[in-house]
């Protein structure tokens, strides 16, 4: 069963070893586990909802409960302090575009505000219900999840927005193709919210990122139906496609969803690579990115983030005489990893790595071989069970993420690092962050950074210190030339700092788009668009 509070199956818990805890204790100091309460206690809060009844609605408070948060780190807080202060007064699961359709009608009647959800698994406030006097209906997706056509000619399939991202797979591997898209997120995201929020996967090296797979959609808006068609490509004026990308549910709710599928791979592979310093593991990722070699990922990890996973990884014998060799190579204290990866058919794969480890090399690149990489592959959905099993040692864990050119990025990756340094440290706090580039490209890269910090067991406190190393993170990357997101979205998180991105004509012609297709501003209110922003 999936947790209410937390993140992912109950089942499923990440074992913290001994030696991970005590490295993390030196850093930060000992963490004192807060008491969380009960899905009882937290339901016994929840007002009368002020929803009028109707058949597809669910009105239940526990239904309410778990549909009115995502897992952002304030999301969080307020599940486990027992703190939600705004449920949504209603829940409902359509099975069709018609019962959108019923839906979208009912909320016009009785105006009442609609909250498109997925998978629940948005990290910047997408979900959270808006306060006020407006009655709010979340409008779950799940039940839209069917293979609705596979065109193998084209390579085009077409699936009901709310398919999760396992079983997505699932039905295409049926049939000899992979989307290929791989957020970390995707045991529980849903193909829809990956559209409007226009997600990255892992190894969108290869297959592109949600806006390069995504042909066509269905979405149903307060103003009709909206069809995108699919082309191979078009000059016939503004690609409407672009307009729905990352609209973040302000537009309406897409309800299908097409994509450009691919045949599976015959092979691919992930291999590690470590680097004696930054300087040169980042430009050889550069020079990599930019010799346009058929790889499927590039991932590297600066000195801190390194320490970090080899020390989370347990095997410590093994890890010891790893380390020996490295130092003996060259590779010691600084030592960055890189995990690169390959897929297609084998002869490409062997000359695309080839030709990565010639660079590297040039570089003082170091080949370890591909166990580490194997053993990411096999746990890169699992090691957001961190999360879980570190709040229960009394520590938080956040993240940040931002994408730059590369002449900036080694100054965004320390100035989001120290910026957040210099926060906890006010407070008489240590921070444990590293950092990694998560997608490369010709350009430049995303630059995602990871913070740990003890939990002070009072929730106003742990808000209020979440707010501070959030604002300071953010006013880092804006003030270093980076973009506020880079694949999480905007929500209600990042929205105070679209308009230094997009001018203030920009976040006009957004607010313009998105009444259009919803004159009374039911849609998803207070997200994306700037508070003062909103369309009223």
């Amino acid at each position: 069963m999936r947790r209410w509070n937390g993140w992912g199956d109950d089942s499923i818990t990440y074992a913290l070893n001994t030696d991970a805890l005590a490295f993390l204790q030196e850093r930060i100091g000992m963490g004192k586990p807060p008491a969380d309460v009960t899905q009882e206690q937290i339901s016994a809060t929840a007002p009368v909802t002020r929803l009028h009844p109707h058949p597809l609605i669910d009105i239940t408070v526990g239904t309410r409960m778990r549909h009115s948060l995502g897992q952002s780190l304030p999301d969080w807080l307020k599940m486990r302090y027992g703190k939600i202060e705004n449920f949504p007064d209603g829940v409902a699961f359509p099975e069709s575009s018609e019962d959108i359709r019923t839906l979208l009608d009912y909320a016009r009647q009785h105006q009442v505000a609609l909250i498109p959800y997925g998978g629940g698994t948005s990290v910047v406030g997408h979900l959270t219900v808006p306060q006020g006097a407006q009655a709010v209906l979340t409008v779950v997706m799940s039940r839209l999840s069917c293979l609705l056509n596979l065109d193998k000619e084209a390579q085009l399939a077409t699936f009901g927005a709310g398919i999760f991202g396992p079983d997505l797979e699932a039905q295409l591997r049926a049939h000899g193709y992979t989307l290929g898209h791989f957020p970390q997120s995707f045991e529980y995201s849903t193909l829809g919210g990956w559209v409007v929020t226009r997600s990255s996967g892992q190894q969108s090296l290869r297959y592109g990122r949600i806006e390069q797979l995504l042909a066509g959609a269905r979405v149903e808006t307060p103003a009709g139906r909206l069809d995108i068609r699919t082309f191979p490509a078009s000059a016939a004026g503004t690609d409407l496609r672009e307009i729905l990308l990352g609209s973040e549910g302000r537009m309406g709710i897409v309800t299908e969803v097409t994509v450009r599928i691919t045949p599976l791979p015959a092979c691919e592979e992930f291999h590690a690579i470590f680097f004696p310093n930054w300087d040169a593991a980042q430009t050889a990722v550069r020079q990599i990115s930019q010799a346009k070699l058929s790889l499927s990922m590039l991932r590297l990890s600066n000195e801190t983030e390194t320490l970090t996973s080899l020390t989370l990884a347990g095997h410590k014998k093994l890890i010891a005489l790893l380390e020996t060799y490295l130092t003996w190579r060259g590779c010691a204290d600084q030592k960055c990893l890189l995990l690169i990866g390959a897929s297609g058919d084998k002869t490409n794969v062997k000359q695309a790595l080839r030709a990565a480890l010639k660079i590297a090399r040039q570089h003082y690149g170091i080949h370890a071989g591909q166990t580490m990489g194997e053993k990411w592959k096999q746990g890169r959905f699992k090691n957001v069970y961190l999360r879980n099993t570190l709040w229960q040692h009394g520590y938080a864990v956040d993240t940040v993420e931002t994408a730059c050119d590369w002449p900036k990025v080694k100054g965004m990756m320390h100035s989001v690092e120290q910026s957040a340094k210099d926060t906890l440290a006010s407070e008489g706090e240590k921070l444990h962050t590293y950092t990694h580039l998560s997608h490369l490209y010709a350009q430049g890269a995303s630059v995602y950074t990871t913070f740990a910090y003890r939990l002070s067991g009072d929730y106003d406190s742990d808000l209020a210190r979440w707010k501070r190393l959030k604002t300071a993170a953010c006013r880092a990357i804006v003030e270093q030339g980076g973009t506020i997101s880079h694949q999480h979205g905007v929500g209600t998180d990042h929205a105070a700092y679209l308009a230094q991105e997009k001018g203030a004509l920009g976040i006009e012609a957004m607010r313009q788009v998105f009444s259009h297709f919803d004159p009374q501003g039911v849609m998803n209110p207070g997200k994306l668009l700037p508070a003062n922003e909103q369309a009223t």
